[in-house]
């Protein structure tokens, strides 16, 4: 027993020793699994919302309508706006007919077409105000929390869905910065994910520009080559690299 602990002892100490380099290339570094894409959605106008149409975990495409608000009276602005500018061209058509029979001055016809061009730009508007009722998936991906449920008033700015994409995952690591001599972008490395126990091929895909001073290291992230559905953002595992002797 005591020729164990000394020989643990001994081990310890050489280790020690040893310069920082050479103890990190021998050990394994922590790596986080990122998505690309990460946001979340929030309610663009004050009201209360017809329908939810994600549920947590649920995948979607890009465009997909995730929330939909009651907008009836949304609606109505733009049948509004469209009947305003009906009206506003048959008066400078109207307007027109009139100059030609010299029964209108020019001041008449300009009056008009601006009056047009104020019920196009009141339309325009309204369809943006309307266009608001709705909430779309920016990207594809999956939702990762549903803040909101249907039928429920909800403020302008308030939280409705968190989504991340569906696409290739980021890894995220800290590296000793005494391997940027050869750590460069598309450095193969392997990483294995403790959530599925597998192991994938990877490569650094971008370097930090500051160097952590207090820990000696620098972050770094690489690009996952395996896209199965397996991986889930938030798994994390051990980067091992190979440098170059």
């Amino acid at each position: 027993m005591i020729l164990t602990r000394l020989v643990a002892a001994l081990a310890l100490a050489l280790l020690a020793a040893l310069p920082v380099a050479a103890q990190t290339r021998s050990e394994e570094i922590r790596v986080l699994l990122t998505p690309e894409l990460e946001t979340t959605l929030v309610s663009p106008i004050l009201g209360r919302l017809r329908a939810v149409n994600v549920t947590l975990g649920a995948s979607f495409p890009k465009g997909r309508v995730l929330v939909a608000f009651d907008c009836q009276e949304q609606q109505a602005r733009v049948n509004m706006g469209q009947a305003e500018l009906i009206a506003a061209r048959e008066n400078h058509e109207a307007k027109l007919r009139l100059q030609g029979l010299q029964q209108a001055g020019e001041v008449e016809v300009n009056l008009a077409a601006a009056a047009v061009n104020k019920a196009l730009a009141q339309l325009d508007l309204y369809r943006t105000q309307a266009s608001q009722c709705v909430v779309v998936a920016p990207f594809a991906g999956r939702a990762v929390k549903v803040h909101v449920k249907p039928f429920q008033g909800v403020q302008a700015g308030a939280p409705l869905v968190e989504i991340v994409s569906a696409g290739p995952f980021k890894l995220r690591l800290n590296v000793p910065s005494k391997w940027l001599p050869w750590l460069k972008p598309g450095t193969p490395f392997e990483v294995t994910i403790d959530e599925t126990g597998k192991t994938y091929a990877a490569r650094i895909s971008a370097i930090n520009a500051r160097v952590d001073a207090a820990s000696q290291s620098i972050e770094v992230e690489g690009s996952i080559e395996n896209r199965s559905g397996e991986l889930l953002a938030g798994m994390s595992g051990a980067a091992r690299f190979k440098p170059p002797k």
